[in-house]
């Protein structure tokens, strides 16, 4: 017997009847790890979406509005299992000149034009361009990151009393060591508790969440941007709007492909894509400020044991209920014990592995100048996006310079002389093909001339315009070529196109 959604049921031996199968995530161990890593998430989303609501220039509620339907639109939708989806600073830049230039309202259209953009794109397959983002490019994204999570940390280091640094460094030994005593409850919280207890019982005089910004003390609720429906308006949103689906979207995607190199489980890209656009459609009209994917607190989720959505419903509901129905207790929490969960997050998400002497050592230069390419454009523009895309781009033209010296032409004279033949090896595309033309000796050689491509592959025109210009150079001086050898896709490629792409092109 089925149950009706199609979930088999299991039968009693002894009662002769049947019951549901209990679902995976709500096995009541699963389901304490996921709440637990949720509650963490959620604590240490208020400071972030805090910070990010002023970089956009708006209300902190903006921000934090924007990060509780993020988290739950996105774990109803189906986004990747354990990530997390709220406001973000990659955005935020984004954003920030509409609100600047503009006011909130057509902030709130971008958000939702750009949730638009990034269904469509997501329908279309945009999720399947992951396959081009090379290692090192992930690696480069990945430290960067760490690099960033520590940077954002800094400014919660200066002007402030003496007591937060030996605060911070009790935090992060807590974070060390407890996990040795017990993994019952996340480390993160146990550090935020105590942390919290301690600065209240003693009436220590340090920055708490409180001093970022005001707490929202009602629910958010649904609205519509009060902007001209008109072309004028879509003509001053739709760059930020475009901007931002594909900032999201770069983001949320590399987040998932570490989440799923982290976990060691599979997600469906596309999925997710749509997910975070419809989710960034119901944000908009819900008053916030849109988001993607979090690394973040993606990786506090993960390192706590999450591995379902429900962490991340929960996450997005307890920061809801924290910060409308106990905004007064997460006010009074201290932001030294935020900031050392962050560095914690930093240490652990940074790969440390990468910048070993023994691993540099093995690395070939090419790898390691992309990934060093990719860190520094992240931290010097502190966008990820514009990292990752500099950072395929130089691992894409140092692949082309690398095979493109891999190809060989070397040359025979048949016994009679009056016959030679050139072999060419390699990939021929137009790095490798440009000088192809001064590799034969055209007064030199005889009337015969063949050259054999069967261990070449012609991939593109520059390629066959280059073999026609050779033939054309050996027809001026009244020499015969054949060439020989093509396979079946170079082949038909040399067949449609030769001929016909005019002299110089």
């Amino acid at each position: 017997m089925a149950s009706p959604a199609g979930i088999p049921a299991a039968t009693s031996p002894t009662a002769g009847t049947t019951r549901r199968r209990r679902p995976p995530w709500l096995a009541p161990r699963v389901l304490r790890t996921e709440a637990l890593a949720g509650l963490v998430v959620a604590l240490a989303l208020i400071p972030e979406a805090i910070s990010f609501s002023v970089i956009a220039g708006v209300d902190p509620r903006v921000g934090l509005f924007a990060s509780f339907t993020m988290a739950v639109s996105i774990a109803v939708l189906g986004g990747r299992p354990a990530m997390i989806s709220a406001a973000t600073g990659a955005v935020a830049l984004v954003i920030a000149p509409v609100v600047r230039d503009h006011g909130l309202d057509h902030l709130l259209a971008t958000v939702i034009l750009a949730g638009v953009l990034q269904v469509v794109l997501g329908l279309l397959g945009v999720a399947k361009l992951m396959r081009y983002v090379p290692r090192s490019v992930m690696v480069g994204f990945v430290n960067a990151l760490a690099v960033l999570i520590f940077a954002a940390q800094v400014p919660h280091l200066r002007d402030v009393p003496g007591i937060v640094y030996p605060m911070v460094a009790a935090g992060i030994a807590l974070m060390v060591f407890f996990p040795r005593l017990t993994r019952a409850v996340p480390a993160p919280l146990v550090a935020i508790v105590v942390l919290t207890v301690v600065t209240v019982a003693a009436h220590l005089a340090v920055p708490n969440v409180g001093d970022e910004g005001e707490l929202p003390d009602s629910l958010p609720f649904p609205l519509l941007p009060d902007v001209p429906l008109t072309l004028h308006t879509l003509s001053v949103i739709a760059p930020y709007a475009l901007g931002m689906a594909l900032v999201g979207l770069m983001e949320s995607l590399m987040t998932a492909k570490l989440v799923d190199d982290v976990t060691d489980t599979p997600s469906r890209k596309g999925r997710e894509a749509w997910g975070q656009g419809a989710a960034n459609i119901i944000t908009g009209f819900s008053g916030g400020m849109g988001g993607c994917a979090m690394i973040g607190q993606t990786m506090i989720n993960v390192k706590a044991g999450a591995r379902t959505r429900t962490s991340t419903f929960l996450a997005g509901v307890f920061l809801l209920v924290l910060v409308v129905g106990l905004g007064d207790v997460v006010a009074r929490i201290p932001m030294a014990a935020l900031v050392a969960v962050m560095v914690m997050v930093a240490v652990g998400t940074f790969d440390w592995h990468s910048i070993r002497p023994a691993t540099l050592r093995r690395m070939p230069g090419s790898e390691t100048a992309v990934m060093v390419a990719t860190v520094v454009v992240v931290v010097v523009t502190e966008n990820l996006a514009v990292g990752v895309v500099v950072g395929v781009l130089a691992a894409a033209l140092l692949f082309a310079r690398r095979v493109a010296h891999l190809v060989q032409v070397t040359s025979v004279l048949d016994p009679a002389g009056t016959t030679r033949v050139y072999s060419v090896s390699g990939a021929l595309f137009f790095a490798s093909s440009n000088d192809l033309v001064t590799r034969f000796d055209y007064p030199g050689d005889p009337h015969d001339v063949v050259i054999d491509l069967s261990a070449a592959h012609v991939w593109d025109a520059s390629t066959v315009a280059a073999l026609d210009a050779v033939e054309t150079k050996y027809a001026a001086r009244g020499k015969r070529v054949r060439i020989t050898g093509l396979n079946a896709d170079s082949s038909a490629r040399h067949q449609r196109l030769a001929g016909h792409l005019g002299s110089g092109h």
